[in-house]
């Protein structure tokens, strides 16, 4: 029997036996967000051994969640059809997740993609198709974003641009985004920073990303 035979007929079992090893789930998450070289996998992932990676990267590729692509002129892992229909059910397990995040440790750090799919998991496209277009520069943590809402449609990208309000947060951003801290009281506490643009549209950002906790 296989390490990872669990024994069991069932979708959910055969779902783990597939992503279910350390690691495996947050190389998916940071795919969902667009090919990645090896290297930049192994530095989104700052704690991940290399033969752990390779070894994961291997077992989701036999799955055929992934595959290796060429991309101007290196090798680049992306998610298959069948690896990008993972994407609901990791933005529902980080929205449940986020229900016990907690205060972050002083190790623990934010990086871009696992920011972005933070912001995808708490994006109301509802709420945004009623808002006007805005676009946000955002440093929260190590991750600069460039964040772009226009109706129910969501654009996150690393990076600057020209945008409708720039500031800067650390992991305590939770807390804007649960609703356990009114957005003019973030500004007036620190947690978030306005460095450019009209600090009134940041409850517009909090309307537009909230997960109640």
């Amino acid at each position: 029997m296989a390490a990872r035979d669990y024994g069991q007929y069932g979708g959910i079992t055969r779902a783990l036996e597939l992503v279910g090893e350390r690691w495996s789930l947050l190389i998916v998450r940071d795919l969902l967000v667009g090919p990645r070289r090896y290297g930049e996998l192994a530095g989104g992932l700052a704690r991940i051994p290399s033969n752990i990676l390779a070894a994961r990267l291997k077992d989701l590729q036999s799955a055929g969640v992934i595959r290796r692509v060429p991309h101007s002129r290196v090798i680049v892992y992306e998610l298959t059809p069948y690896g990008r229909e993972l994407e609901p059910a990791v933005l529902a397990l980080g929205a449940w997740g986020f229900k016990a995040l907690g205060d972050a440790r002083e190790e623990q750090v934010i990086t871009p993609d696992s920011m972005t799919m933070d912001l995808r998991t708490a994006f109301r496209s509802n709420v945004a198709a009623s808002l006007p277009s805005t676009a946000y520069a955002a440093r929260i943590g190590d991750a600069e974003l460039f964040i772009r809402v226009d109706g129910p449609s969501l654009e996150v990208s690393r990076g600057d641009g020209p945008s409708d309000l720039t500031f800067a947060a650390g992991p305590d951003i939770r807390r804007l985004i649960s609703g356990e801290l009114a957005p003019e009281h973030a500004i007036a506490t620190g947690v978030v920073e306005v460095l450019g643009g009209r600090g009134a549209l940041l409850e517009r950002f909090a309307s537009t990303f909230h997960l109640a906790a």
